[in-house]
């Protein structure tokens, strides 16, 4: 009798233990259906593909316009301005008319700018090729500028080195080397005033690509909160998990 009880038990006991099994492993795979830390949902390729595609698409319709003429310098948001130790040559200019040699000066920063530009190109091509799957989940879930920011992590210093000598070879070929020598000449010569002598290269490389990127986060925001930027249907379906 109590052999018959045990092995009631034991049956039982097997059976629990087989539910159980079958629940957690069926509880696994909603989880890793779901768009949050402990799974996407969607094969990894597809995600990747997804964010590259993404990426690609703010390359190619932001960046591309900066090197076009005027690209920085009629676009507000990121024009270049004089740095501020150079904000008071300006006004100074201005105040004693001559205010089209001050235009023509920060023309020339905008023009080197969109010169450098050109360059980005390829070094964001290789950087959004390198993209991992952990990459992917944390850009996907991360913050409307994640994407951005993983390129600007992974290509700053390698777009200064490009930038910066495209940028002192463009100040040359514009006259902008002339152009600020005659600015910062006249404006030393007016009286009582604190000579300047700033490194305009350097500060005008380091604006560039803020405006490089900076126009890539516009498009990115762009796809991750407009549904209509969604042009294909790749970004529909990996950008619908971040909804």
């Amino acid at each position: 009798m109590i052999n018959i009880k045990y092995m009631r038990f034991k049956k039982i006991l097997l059976l629990c233990t087989t539910f159980a099994l079958i629940s957690c492993a069926e509880l696994q795979h909603v989880v890793d259906t779901l768009p949050n830390q402990s799974g996407i949902g969607i094969d990894t390729n597809t995600i990747a593909k997804g964010l590259r595609q993404a990426l690609d698409l703010g390359i190619d319709k932001q960046v591309t316009k900066l090197t076009q003429k005027d690209g920085f310098y009629k676009n507000q948001l990121v024009k270049i301005t004089l740095p501020q130790e150079l904000q008071k040559v300006d006004q100074t200019l201005r105040d004693i008319g001559l205010g089209s040699l001050a235009d023509e000066g920060l023309k020339v920063l905008n023009r080197a700018a969109e010169d450098a530009v050109r360059e980005a190109t390829p070094i964001f091509v290789n950087a959004v090729k390198e993209i991992t799957f952990t990459d992917a989940k944390n850009i996907l879930l991360g913050a409307d500028n994640a994407a951005t920011q993983y390129l600007e992590q992974r290509t700053t210093n390698a777009l200064y080195s490009k930038f910066n000598p495209v940028i002192k070879t463009s100040f040359s070929k514009v006259g902008a080397d002339q152009i600020w020598s005659n600015i910062i000449t006249k404006y030393n010569s007016v009286p009582f005033v604190t000579r300047v002598n700033p490194d305009l290269t350097d500060y005008v490389t380091n604006e560039a690509l803020k405006g490089v990127y900076k126009m890539i986060s516009i498009e990115e925001k762009q796809i991750r909160n407009n549904i209509s930027a969604r042009t294909t249907p790749l970004l529909k379906q990996v950008f619908a998990l971040q909804d």
